[in-house]
């Protein structure tokens, strides 16, 4: 987090779950740091716009990006394309990026809403596993201060 995330008592720390077809959206006050699902964006020829206004529309201090690994922590090919598009992104954003290990957040989110409320959207999952993303990202924060 930076300087002046702290200055901006309304900045938040948003969170991707980045998909081919959707990416899930969490966000944390930078103060409260108490990470919730916010929205799915479809992917398609706006995606990066819809990115760049969505981190405008939080007051964005800090952009947290899910690294999807293989099993053994392998690189796959959903891994690169995840870099290829924040990479992409990366000369339009005024914020630090993060990654974040995903390990295991879309089994957890399916798991969770399964138990919550039986039938849920693939949008639902996506968002919810973003907000694993991010809590993680919050603890790994806790732990290293």
């Amino acid at each position: 987090m930076t300087d002046q995330a702290v200055v901006n008592r309304n900045a938040r720390i948003v969170a991707l779950d980045v998909g081919s077809k959707r990416i899930g959206v969490a966000s944390a006050n930078v103060v409260a740091r108490l990470a919730s699902p916010l929205q799915t964006l479809e992917v398609g020829d706006r995606i990066e716009d819809d990115v760049i206004d969505l981190l405008a529309s939080q007051t964005a201090s800090a952009l947290v990006v899910g690294l999807p690994r293989g099993l053994q922590g392998q690189d796959t090919a959903q891994t690169e394309a995840v870099r290829q598009f924040i990479d992409k992104l990366k000369p339009r954003l005024s914020v630090p990026i993060y990654w974040q290990d995903e390990a295991l957040t879309s089994h957890l989110s399916k798991l969770e809403l399964k138990t919550k409320k039986g039938q849920h959207s693939k949008g639902e999952v996506d968002a919810l596993a973003a907000t694993y993303i991010l809590e993680d990202y919050l603890a790994q924060q806790e732990v290293n201060r």
